[in-house]
C-alpha cells in the first residue's frame, strides 16, 4: 500500500541528500550559541551526557515517528494525517495535528525570518570593518539602534523571505536538494575554519575544559533537574525540529528502501556534532579576549563582535561567523516553508512558484508583527515568571516554542505508537518485528510523551510554580 503511493512534490535522489536536508532543518540559529551556553553553564560533560541520553530516548523516537508518518502518508502534513487517520479507521479530526504543525512552524518562520536579517546585517557590518577596536558600549549602542529601527530590520526581514522563497519556488531536486548539498558542507567548512582559528588562541583548551569537562564543584551547587535535565530535555526536543512538519514533509520525499532509523540517528549526529563544533569555535575566543560567556543574542550581537573586531584578521573571521550563521537561518527557514507550500499546491491546484509566492507573501507579512515588537510596539508582559519585554514576538515565541511544538510532538508520538496499527509501523520502519523495533515503540510509547510532558510542563511554569526550580 504504501509502497504504491508517491509523493505528487517528487522525491529525493538519495537517502544523503535527505539527511542533509533534515540536518540543515535541524541545524538553526539555536546550535551556534544555545547548546554551547547551556552545555558549559550546566556542567560541561555532564550537561552533554544527559543531552545525548535525552536525544536517544526522546527526540529520535519521536523524529523516527514523524518521518514514519511522513513517507507513509507523502503528502502535506494536514492531508497526510487524514489520510492515515482514514486508513487506520480514525477520526479526520487528526488533520488538527498537521495543521498545528503547519500554522507553529509558519508563525516561527515570520519572526526566525526577523532575526535572521539580523545576521545578514552583520554580514555587512563586520566585512566593513564597523566591529575594529569597538568597545562594549559601543558594539550594544549598534546593535541596538539596529533592533529599534524598523526600517532596516524590514529591509533585512524581506530580503531573507526572498532568498528562501527563491529556493522553495524551485521543488525538491532543484530547490531544496540544490540548496542543502550546497548550504550543509558550505557550513561544515565554515565551522571547521572557525574551529582551526579556535585552536591558535591563547584559551583554547580553557575554552575545550568548559565545555566538555564535568565541573563537579559547579555541579555540587545545581540541582540535577532543574539545571541539568530540563534544559537537556528541551535542547533534544527542539534541537531536531520535531513538531512542527518540517521533518514530516521531508520524510514524505524519503525512498521507502531508505532506513529511517539509520538516517534518524545520522541526523541526530550531524545535528550534535555542529552543536559542539560551534562551542569548540567560539567559547577559546570569548575566553581569550575576556568576554562574557552570556547566552541568547547578547553572545551573538554584541559580545563576539568585539573580539573580532581586536583579533587578528577578525574582519575576515567575524564575517565568516556570521556567514555561517546565515547558512543555519537558511536551511532551517526553507524547511518551515515547504509545509504551507505542499499544502497550497494539493489543496487549492496552485503551481509550486505560486505556492510559494503567496506563502513567503503572508510571512513576509506576519513578519512585521516582530519587527515592530522590537521598537514601535514593545511592551513588557509576565509568563511563567519571567519577564519579557519584546510583546507580540515574545507571545508568538511562547505560542510555538512552549505550547504547539510539545503537543505536536506528543500527538506525534501517540498516534504513531498507540493508534497506528503494528502491522502498519512495523512495515514502514522496516527493522521486523524485533528488538530494535520493540525498543522503539517502548520508547515512543512510554519515554518520549514523559519527556515531552515535562519539557511542557516546564515551558509553561508549572515546575515553577510548584517550587522544583527557581
Amino acid at each position: 500500500m504504501t509502497a504504491k503511493r508517491s509523493s505528487i512534490h517528487g522525491q529525493w535522489s538519495s537517502r544523503w541528500a535527505f539527511i542533509l536536508a533534515a540536518t540543515g532543518s535541524a541545524v538553526g540559529l539555536g546550535n551556534i550559541w544555545r547548546f554551547p551556553y547551556l552545555a558549559g553553564e550546566n556542567g560541561g560533560g555532564a550537561f552533554v551526557l544527559v543531552y545525548l541520553v535525552c536525544v536517544v530516548l526522546v527526540g529520535i523516537p519521536i523524529m523516527m515517528a514523524e518521518i514514519l508518518l511522513g513517507r507513509r502518508g507523502r503528502q502535506s502534513p494536514i492531508n497526510t494525517m487524514g489520510t492515515l487517520a482514514a486508513e487506520e479507521g480514525l477520526s479526520r479530526y487528526w488533520q488538527l495535528l498537521g495543521w498545528m504543525g503547519v500554522v507553529a512552524g509558519f508563525i516561527i518562520l515570520s519572526y526566525y525570518s526577523v532575526i535572521a536579517g539580523w545576521t545578514l546585517a552583520y554580514i555587512f557590518r563586520t566585512g566593513a570593518g564597523a566591529f575594529v577596536d569597538a568597545d562594549a558600549g559601543f558594539s550594544k549602542q549598534m546593535f541596538t539602534e539596529l533592533i529599534s529601527d524598523p526600517e532596516k530590520l524590514l529591509a533585512w526581514h524581506t530580503i531573507f523571505i526572498l532568498i528562501s522563497v527563491a529556493v522553495v519556488s524551485r521543488g525538491v531536486k532543484s530547490g531544496l536538494e540544490r540548496a542543502v548539498k550546497f548550504l550543509m558542507p558550505a557550513l561544515l567548512i565554515l565551522l571547521l575554519v572557525m574551529v582551526g582559528y579556535a585552536m591558535s588562541t591563547e584559551k583554547f583548551m580553557e575554552g575545550i575544559t568548559y565545555l566538555f569537562v564535568p565541573d563537579f564543584e559547579r555541579l555540587a551547587d545545581k540541582n540535577f533537574f532543574a539545571d541539568i535535565l530540563l534544559p537537556a530535555l528541551g535542547q533534544a526536543f527542539f534541537s531536531l525540529s520535531i513538531g512542527m512538519g518540517a521533518i514530516m514533509i521531508y520524510g514524505s520525499y524519503l525512498s521507502h528502501k531508505s532506513s529511517i532509523t539509520f538516517n534518524c540517528f545520522t541526523i541526530a549526529v550531524a545535528d550534535t556534532s555542529v552543536a559542539l563544533l560551534a562551542g569548540i569555535a567560539i567559547f577559546p575566543i570569548v575566553f581569550t579576549y575576556g568576554l562574557e560567556p552570556a547566552g541568547g543574542p547578547g553572545l551573538i550581537f554584541i559580545t563576539l563582535p568585539i573580539a573580532f573586531g581586536q583579533m587578528p584578521f577578525g574582519t575576515f573571521f567575524g564575517t565568516l561567523f556570521f556567514v555561517l550563521l546565515l547558512f543555519a537561518a537558511w536551511t532551517s527557514a526553507i524547511s518551515l516553508l515547504e509545509p504551507a507550500v505542499t499544502w497550497l499546491v494539493e489543496n487549492r491546484n496552485m503551481t509550486r512558484v505560486k505556492a510559494t509566492s503567496i506563502a513567503g507573501i503572508i510571512a513576509w507579512l506576519l513578519g512585521l508583527v516582530t519587527v515592530l515588537s522590537f521598537n514601535h510596539w514593545a511592551f513588557s508582559f509576565s509568563f511563567a515568571g519571567v519577564i519579557k519585554e519584546n510583546g507580540l514576538f515574545d507571545m508568538f515565541d511562547i505560542l510555538t516554542s512552549n505550547i504547539l511544538l510539545p503537543i505536536g510532538g506528543l500527538l506525534v508520538a501517540i498516534f504513531a505508537a498507540w493508534l497506528m496499527s503494528r502491522s502498519s509501523t512495523v512495515d514502514e520502519l522496516g527493522l521486523g518485528d524485533g528488538l530494535a523495533y520493540q525498543s522503539w515503540r517502548f520508547a515512543v510509547r512510554y519515554v518520549a510523551p514523559f519527556g515531552v510532558v515535562v519539557i511542557f510542563l516546564n515551558a509553561i511554569g508549572v515546575f515553577k510554580l510548584l517550587g522544583f526550580v527557581e
